[in-house]
Parts: structure tokens; sequence; C-alpha cells
């Protein structure tokens, strides 16, 4: 016998439940077990295990089978003529000896395609479970024209490959998933499902398996995707209930997992499996049908098989069994599979998991009444509107006498005129509602689950929201936008700063420093060309006048030339300074050399002098913050936004890598950042406050 620990426990439970509580009326007898523990994935252990039971002389067999070891168990069944009971996957082929008491999925899940009108969705599915409805399913495709991405998930070992599927279907832009898995993998798929976010409104996911209260959807159900599913069990069902009662007393140690876990739905089939196999053997015994072994039964393996001649009777036995189990009516056809059964269809929402309606042979899918027309698509005129707002000035604020008013009359501003505006125009009722956490939305990066406005939109606690809230990619991923009726950015309040007082060398600001230092170099240039320029040229020399006293006869004249190195500089100067001189180049080469200069001044002293006046005519404002690293590397000023507004989304999603003492991790951890629609009191002497419209 192949199980988990909750189907062991499970069967041995059941067996002792009919052991102790039989028939008076008739004659007893006692359900006899031996349990054999094997991989399903060793045919020599399979083998080896039925040859065991075999040779015991037992009358039947219960257990699970995966797509291994099934036909190795269905091939010695029908060799030996025994019967093989299982709560295992049920199967399309026509064999003998194999009583199936899990119903099939296949024409539910047709029904219910249908119903939904899915023309286009993923159909993930277990490789030992789902070649059937695969089957089924692209043949209908054909007939319908759906668009089906079939996926075998059956092998994955990794969680990433999950991950890495739904990121591709994502991108294909799939929002309806078909899951035919067993709970186990149904969970770990779900669970990526949460982490990348894709539990949202808009996404539908139906879940191919019989026990859809056994499968973990808290977390999914918070992000508002639709999930639809199976199940076999009916916990309202008074044979179900007393089981549990009786169940969840057992002893842990012997029982284990009976008293902290709650039933599988494999478990249900479990007991009902044993309550079969009771049945059968009551009514042979009614019908006097001796089933007795007589001597040895045999070599399973014997060349040719030789089998089991009162097998066929304990076959038809089986077959022929009608009984109310937890698992619904139990009956089986000619080859063994469950017939005339009720499987009930739930829908999970963010208001949690109700019974959508039920589905049989007959009928096929039928929903409940109160199902056929749901909130989603009621008529808008005939029910009131809930606006969620959020309290923020001038957009939404109380009345002085709110306190004396009631309903919406309480409120006033800009987003209030507007639903009223919007309301009277389509003809709907309304009702303003302020969210409770007072923050605009945004969605927790671990739980992945929205608050604020966006939440109340998200889980369906509000129908609209009118407020003052900035379209970002996530938030337009799971909530639809209007057009916008402000355009703002991110905005950086900060505290005004202090006026600086001119310097001493205050008029040096008109033109940067690289600017004084090049007219420095190119006066000391031109004075040393202009010097040397006269020393070259003939025409800058003269003779001395013969007014002036006569020199040493000896000694011939010295003819004199103006522009030496210090005059060259003064008439350099002079020219920069818009100045005369008493000297001017005689030369055709220094007065090029002078104009050039006189030219070069002319613009430097007109672009000063314009500059200089807008300096001395505006005062410059001293700032300490003139960039984002500049506001990372430094701890003396604060800095905050909003909780959960666009601008914090911004910083935490930036890929801007900023490293110093604070880092913008502070703007995100901070615990007293403001969280309304006023900043609270920091003590630190200066603060920023990064904001928009949220």
């Amino acid at each position: 016998m192949r199980n988990t620990v909750q189907e062991h426990s499970a069967f041995r439970f059941a067996v002792q439940l009919y052991n102790t509580n039989q028939n008076t009326t008739e004659k007893p007898f006692h359900l006899n077990y031996h349990v054999d523990h094997l991989d399903s994935s060793n045919s020599f252990s399979v083998t080896n295990a039925f040859c065991s039971q075999f040779s015991r002389g037992v009358y039947a067999i219960f257990g699970f089978y995966d797509q291994m070891s099934m036909n190795t168990l269905t091939s010695f069944c029908g060799a030996l003529h025994t019967s093989f009971v299982t709560p295992s996957f049920p199967t399309d082929a026509d064999v003998q000896f194999v009583i199936q008491m899990r119903p099939a999925l296949k024409g539910a899940i047709l029904s219910l395609l249908g119903h939904y009108k899915w023309e286009k969705f993923v159909y993930l599915y277990d490789t030992e479970r789902g070649f059937s409805i695969l089957q089924a399913i692209m043949e209908a495709a054909v007939q319908n024209n759906w668009q089906v991405t079939a996926r075998s998930v059956g092998n994955i070992k990794d969680v990433q490959e999950f991950r890495r599927i739904i990121e591709e279907m994502d991108r294909r832009q799939e929002k309806r998933y078909l899951i035919d898995c067993e709970v186990e993998r149904i969970n770990t798929i779900l669970e990526q499902v949460v982490i990348l976010g894709k539990h949202s409104r808009g996404y539908h996911y139906m879940l191919a398996n019989l026990g859809f209260t056994d499968i973990l959807l808290e977390r999914v159900m918070h992000g508002g995707a639709n999930i639809t599913g199976f199940q076999i069990v009916n916990n309202e069902n008074p044979m179900v209930q007393q089981f549990i009662q009786r169940w969840v007393r057992l002893d842990e140690r012997e029982f284990p997992e009976a008293k902290n876990a709650p039933l599988k739905y494999t478990s249900a089939l479990t007991h009902d499996a044993i309550l079969v196999i009771a049945e059968a053997f009551r009514y042979l015994r009614r019908q006097r049908v001796d089933v007795s072994r007589r001597g040895s039964a045999g070599d399973c393996l014997a060349n040719p098989a030789v089998p089991w001649s009162q097998g066929i009777d304990i076959e038809r036995a089986l077959k022929m069994v009608q009984v109310q189990g937890m698992t619904g009516n139990i009956q089986f056809d000619t080859y063994g599979r469950r017939t005339n059964y009720t499987i009930d269809v739930y829908e999970m929402k963010v208001t949690g998991s109700r019974k959508a309606g039920y589905w049989n042979e007959y009928e096929r899918f039928v929903p409940f009444s109160d199902q056929q027309i749901s909130n989603d698509s009621a008529s808008a005129e005939n029910r009131t509107i809930v606006v969620t707002t959020i309290l923020e000035s001038p957009y939404v604020m109380y009345k002085k006498n709110h306190e004396q008013l009631e309903g919406n009359e309480r409120y006033e501003g800009y987003c209030v005129d507007l639903a009223y505006e919007i309301a009277k125009h389509v003809r709907i009722k309304y009702k303003l509602s302020i969210v409770g956490d007072g923050k605009y939305g945004a969605r927790d990066p671990e739980t992945k689950i929205w608050n604020g406005m966006v939440g109340e939109l998200v889980y369906g606690r509000a129908d609209i929201a009118v407020a003052p809230l900035t379209i970002t990619l996530v938030r337009e991923e799971v909530i639809d936008f209007s057009k916008p009726f402000m355009s703002l950015g991110i905005s950086i309040m900060i505290k005004k700063p202090q006026k600086s007082k001119p310097g001493v060398f205050s008029f040096l600001d008109p033109l940067a420093y690289e600017i004084w230092m090049c007219i420095v170099f190119a006066y000391i240039g031109v004075s040393v060309v202009l010097f040397l320029v006269s020393r070259f040229s003939p025409y800058e020399w003269h003779l001395e006048d013969n007014n002036e006293e006569p020199r040493d006869p000896q000694s011939p004249p010295d003819p004199p030339n103006e522009f030496g190195i210090f005059n060259s500089l003064w008439f350099s100067l002079g020219a920069f300074m818009q100045q005369g001189c008493d000297i001017s180049p005689r030369s055709l080469s220094g007065r090029i050399v002078g104009g050039v200069w006189w030219f070069f001044t002319l613009i430097i002293i007109s672009s000063y002098t314009a500059n200089l006046a807008a300096f001395l005519t505006v005062e410059r404002m001293v700032s300490p913050i003139e960039s984002a690293e500049d506001l990372a590397k430094q701890t003396e000023i604060a800095y905050g936004t909003l909780d959960s507004g666009s601008t914090k989304e911004f910083f935490r999603v930036s890929a801007l890598q900023l490293t110093g003492p604070a880092g913008f991790h502070h703007l995100l951890t901070k615990p007293s950042t403001p969280t309304n629609n006023q900043i609270i009191g920091w003590q630190v002497q200066l603060l920023i406050f990064l904001k928009d419209s949220q």
C-alpha cells in the first residue's frame, strides 16, 4: 500500500470503525489487513509487494498508484482476478478488477470552461493524471476555436521553473489558468503566483482538483483574483460531520495527522473505499456466495497465470455496491468507474469562498440562482456605488459643521464636487467612504497585499476612487485609471535656504574663476608680445630731443624705446580698464597687437558689466542640497515622504544606487515618516519633504 500519512491513518480508522460498529442483525465478520510500504517508482518493489499480498490469500487490495505503477498493478489484477480498490486518479482504460473511488473531472471541467466562456487560457497539468483531460480539452478547442497553451508541470522539481512559466505566460497577456495537479503541487504554483503578484483582480484560476478546501488560498484570496475549484466532500453532510468529530479526538501517536490537520479529500475517499469493501462482502454473505480460499493462493508469477476462481464474484459484488459515503453517492459502472455522482463547484473571491453550484452527469453544471447575476455585473443604477477617497486638502476636507451633517454632505473640496458632477451626469447613487488606513495605496513587497485606496478597489470594498491618486505602472496592473484631472510631478519641499551676504571678492562672481585665470594669462602674454615686437621694430626707436642735457661725448647716444616691459604691462592694463595711456605703439605690428587686445577687452568688459548688474540686483540663495547624491550622503537633514504613496514607491524601485552614511533606505525605514496630509513634527533642525499627488 503506497500512502501518505493521513490516508494511512484514515484507512486504519475506517477499518476500526467498521469492526466495532457492526449491524447485529447480520452475521458479523471482521476486516483484517496487511500493509506494505513501497516505492511505486520501483517496478520490482511493486511486483514483490503485490505477490506478497496475493500469497497471503487476500480478497482485495487497496492502495494508490501513479503513472509508473498503474500498468503493473492493473495487469496483475486482471491476470489473477484480484480486485484493486484505489482512490488514485481515474483512468479511461477499460480495465477489469480495478475499482476507482475518485470521480472523473473531465466533464465538469469542460462544462465550466463553457460556462465561463473561456476562449484563451493556459492548461498546466500533471503528467500522471492530465493526459485524458488534455485530450478532451484539445478536442473541444478544435470544435470551439479555443486558444489553449498546455504545459506539463509533473516533472518540475525546481520552484523557479514554475515562476519562469508564469512570467512567460504573463508576457503573452494570459490571465486565465486551468491547473490540473494534486494539492501539494497546486499550493506550490499558487505560492509563486503570489510572489509574482499575479493574483490580483483580472486573473482567474480554475483548480482541477476535488479538494478545493484542502488548498491554501488565504494569500491568493487577498489579491483579488477569482478562483474556481471543485469539492467532492460535502462538509454539511451529517456523515462527514460525525466522522470529523471522532477524527479530531483520535490519539495523534496512533493516528498521525488526525488531530491537528484538516481532513483531506483523499482520506475521505479512503474511508469510502472501506465502506465499499465492507458492503460488497456483506452482499456476498447475504447471497450465500462462498468466497473462502481453499489451499494455497498460488504463485502470482506462474506462467501461464492461474487466476483466483472466486475473484470474479468479488469484483461483481464491488461494482454492484451503492452506498452513501463521505463523498456522496457511491456507484460504479461495468468498468469500475464512479457514476451518478455530484461535484460541488466553489468560487473564491475577496469576500471568501462560496458554493457557486454543482455538476452531475445528467444536468451538467447547475449554478445557484443567486449566482446567475453577481454583484460584479449588477446594474449600477440599482445600487449605491461606494466611492473611496482620502482626506487631503483642498481635494477632500471635512466641513466646519460636519458633526451635524450626514453622508456625503459632511465633505467638501475639489474631488467631492467632481464626484457629485459625475454622479449627476451618469445618474447613479454613491456614498463617499474615507479610506480606513489613510493611505493612497502600495503593495507590500513580502505579502503582495495592497493597502490604502488601491486595496479598497482591488479587494472589492469600493467601486471607484476619486482622489489625487498618481498613475503608476504597478497600480495600472491591478486597477484602471481615468484621464488625469491634474498633472503633477515629484516636488521637493525644503526649509527656505539662508540668504548669503556679499564677500570681499564678490566682484569676481560674474565670471568663472577659469575665465579670470585666462584673462590674467592673456594680459601677461599680450604685454610680452608687445614688448618683443617693439624691441624688433625700428619704428619704436627714436633719438632724444636736443633740449635735453648733453651726454658724454665719448659714449654714443642710446636711442630710447618707450615700450619696455613695464610700459607694455601698463599699456595693456590701461586698455583693459578702458582708460588712456601716455604712450602708444608706432609700428604696424605693435598697433595690430594693441588693436586685438582692445577688441578682446571690449568683449570681456561688456560681458562682465552685464553679469555684474544681475549679481548686484538679485540676492543669491545658498541651498545645502544641490543633487540626489547630496541628499543621500548627509545625515544632518532628515527627509521623508507620505507612506504608501507613489513617491515612496519611486525611490524604492529606483535603479539609482547611492552610497553614504544615510542612503535612500533611510527614506523607506524612518518610523516617523509622515503618513497623512501633514508633516508630523520631527525633533530635528532641518527637514526635506518629497511629495507629489500620490
